[in-house]
């Protein structure tokens, strides 16, 4: 069965940071291009960041530029999203997703094939 797992979210302070996990089973995730995407209670997803099968492109959200990281680690079948500098505005439970296709700069606006179910992030004092 094919299948993602989202791991890493939490509660977390104001300027903290955390690292979330997305790992798949059932599926190789280097063929993939992956993004991640966020709801808040509320609101509707928007998306964070994706990446390349390969790794080697990345897209953020204009407004999380500077604070967030995306990475893979394809022999994990692993791609890691680094969240620093976190706000209260940040909270929102992520997922991760995949895509059989790279959609480039567009990425975050494009159908995804595979998603996860999502993990809890809460930036709280």
């Amino acid at each position: 069965q094919l299948q993602l797992v989202e791991s890493g979210g939490g509660l977390v302070q104001p300027g903290g940071s955390l690292r979330l996990s997305c790992a798949a089973s059932g599926f190789a995730l280097d063929s993939y291009s992956i993004g991640w995407f966020r709801q808040a209670p509320g609101k509707e997803r928007e998306g964070v960041a994706c990446i390349s099968s390969s790794g080697g492109t990345t897209t953020f959200a204009d407004s999380l530029k500077g604070r967030f990281a995306l990475f893979r680690d394809n022999a994990k079948n692993t791609v890691y999203l680094q969240m620093n500098s976190l706000k209260p505005e940040d909270t929102a439970v992520y997922y991760c997703a995949a895509a059989r296709l790279w959609y480039g700069s567009r990425c975050l606006n494009r159908p995804y094939d595979y998603w996860g179910r999502g993990t809890q992030v809460t930036v709280s004092s």
